[in-house]
């Protein structure tokens, strides 16, 4: 395929709106700007959303769910949907960054999806770089939040597709590796989710 039109298609694929409908916190309110922590509709195996290294190491990190339910993690933002409106829409490809100070890895923490994990067999959502433009590796930062139940959400990837023209969308669930830990990754199973919106101390307060 002509690599100039390959190009103009996921573009057309990636800012293409569908008239979706508003993200609502646990309160039912839009989701305009600020921070949100993200935790599990289902409770009982695991807390909100945080940052850890992978296989027993410090850095780099990836996105990963609290061992303990009761604890809500570090919350997010969401940022760079297409669609002019003010709050965050459902169905719309977009970007989520981990609202935290500072890490010890000193690493951006936008949301991406990594290479494929050979060993555990994988393609886990990991910390990485703020997305630049609209192609190549930025498109792996572009997610989709999407109504599931009547309280729950779930995250998706849908990445264009040059062979067809449309998205193949895939689930982001849980995926618990060797030594326990409760890391997102694609999956078939998706990870059920709502929306607490976080106050400016609390998010003052966070670091990794």
């Amino acid at each position: 395929m002509n690599p100039t039109f390959c190009f103009v298609l996921v573009l057309t694929s990636l800012f293409a709106t569908n008239a979706s409908g508003e993200v609502l916190d646990i309160n039912g309110d839009l989701i305009f700007g600020g921070s949100y922590y993200v935790l599990p509709v289902n409770r009982g195996q695991g807390g909100g959303l945080t940052l850890a290294g992978r296989g027993g190491e410090l850095c780099p990190l990836d996105i990963v769910q609290e061992s303990s339910e009761v604890d809500e993690g570090i919350p997010v933002k969401f940022s760079n949907w297409a669609p002019r409106v003010a709050f965050v829409p459902e169905s719309e490809n977009l970007n989520i960054e981990t609202d935290v100070g500072a890490t010890i890895c000193v690493q951006s923490t936008y949301w991406r999806v990594g290479e494929f994990d050979e060993e555990r067999k994988q393609y886990f959502v990991v910390a990485g770089p703020k997305p630049e433009g609209f192609e190549g590796d930025s498109l792996k930062s572009f997610f989709q939040i999407k109504k599931s139940q009547d309280i729950a959400y779930k995250f998706m990837l849908c990445p264009p597709s040059c062979d067809s023209g449309r998205p193949k969308c895939r689930d982001v669930g849980i995926f618990v590796d060797e030594i326990g830990v409760r890391r997102l990754a694609l999956s078939s199973k998706p990870f059920l989710v709502m929306f607490k919106k976080a106050n400016e101390t609390e998010i003052s307060s966070k670091t990794m």
